[in-house]
């Protein structure tokens, strides 16, 4: 008797469980129609925004780890088919000291035979500022031997909800001995004011 009542009550748990999550799930699903229906309703703003990352490429405290790799790789001047992620500081100024505005997190990828090009999938998730909570996405190719590199924004949350633009990025300095880099920003982006 006391095995049977265990279970029945171990199922009422279940079931109050996944109620309560469904009515959480549909409360969320909720929201979003309210926003997406408003969204053809308001009006685009823009931002320009720069920023700095600090792309720390290797040291005990390294942002940049290599997860994968090509047979060719090795051997390939354009080290096509490394795949590394990332999780670098985004800070206000160039000084890897300056007020910290975030973190660019993704992965990146060597994707070209004949040039030093990377494929990127890198998210700016914003921690400080006016913008904190939200995150801008970035997808694309950018060829690192050359200057202002345009990659689409493709999208973002919070704030940057539907976002759409592109940014120009440049190699603000490199250190080798320190194979320490920072990399300057500027995104250009419109997304719904609501």
């Amino acid at each position: 008797m006391e095995k049977l009542c265990t279970v029945v009550i171990l199922c009422l748990l279940f079931i109050s469980a996944t109620h309560a999550t469904s009515r959480r799930r549909e409360a969320k699903e909720d929201e979003a129609d309210k926003w997406f229906k408003s969204f053809s309703q308001q009006k685009q703003k823009t931002a320009k925004l720069r920023f700095y990352i600090q792309d720390a490429l290797g040291g005990p405290n390294a942002t940049i780890w290599e997860v994968a790799r090509a047979e060719i790789t090795a051997t390939s001047p354009t080290m096509f088919g490394q795949v590394r992620v990332l999780d670098d500081l985004i800070t206000a100024e160039p000084d890897r000291n300056s007020a910290k505005v975030g973190r660019a997190q993704g992965h990146i990828a060597s994707s070209d035979l004949t040039k030093s090009a990377l494929t990127m999938n890198l998210n700016f998730v914003f921690t400080a500022g006016k913008y904190n909570g939200s995150t801008l996405c970035i997808l694309g190719q950018n060829p690192i031997g050359s200057s202002d590199r345009e990659l689409p924004v493709v999208g973002g949350t919070g704030v940057f909800r539907m976002a759409r633009g592109f940014s120009i990025s440049n190699t603000y300095s490199y250190d080798a001995v320190e194979d320490y880099g920072v990399l300057e920003y500027t995104v250009y982006v419109s997304y719904v004011d609501v």
